[in-house]
């Protein structure tokens, strides 16, 4: 079991409307910009993470829908979430690469969902320094699927060896 979650573990025994407020207050905090976007930390387990953004001014584009920055965000805090329950305590998780292609206007609110494979827990587990590419989807209230998304993540140490 990792920092986070061991973090998260302490918040299981809270009654259950209070647990996901405690949890996105605790989440918001150690990545605020998750905080600003109002992102709402839905489920988070070692396999998968499931993130809401609701379509909100602060998050709205030009057309009143949520903007494709705030898209990205919340497809890229699903992947990072899920990465995070996984990496060493010794390690650091870094986004190497995104790809996200827009394809239809959304609407309303957005859900991203990731997961990771046992392969995957099992390498990041194991291994000091490595990469992985997070499964993600992001659907609208509508249940269309707007943007298709790619994100590559690694881990390395936390200390640089010495030379």
């Amino acid at each position: 079991m990792n920092r986070l979650q061991r973090t998260l573990a302490k918040l299981d025994g809270l009654p259950g409307p209070l647990r996901g407020a405690a949890r996105n207050f605790a989440l918001r905090r150690a990545v605020p910009f998750t905080g600003t976007a109002s992102l709402d930390f839905v489920a988070l387990t070692p396999e998968r993470s499931e993130i809401h953004v609701a379509n909100r001014r602060p998050v709205q584009n030009h057309i009143k829908g949520v903007h494709a920055a705030a898209m990205s965000l919340l497809a890229e805090t699903a992947t990072g979430m899920v990465v995070g329950m996984n990496v060493r305590d010794d390690c650091l998780p870094l986004c190497k690469s995104l790809q996200v292609n827009f394809r239809k206007r959304a609407t309303g609110g957005l859900v991203a969902r990731a997961h990771l494979t046992e392969a995957q827990r099992a390498s990041m587990a194991s291994e000091t320094k490595g990469e992985v590419r997070v499964a993600v989807t992001v659907t609208d209230e509508a249940g269309i699927e707007p943007i298709e998304c790619e994100f590559v993540w690694a881990w390395v140490p936390k200390e640089k060896p010495q030379a």
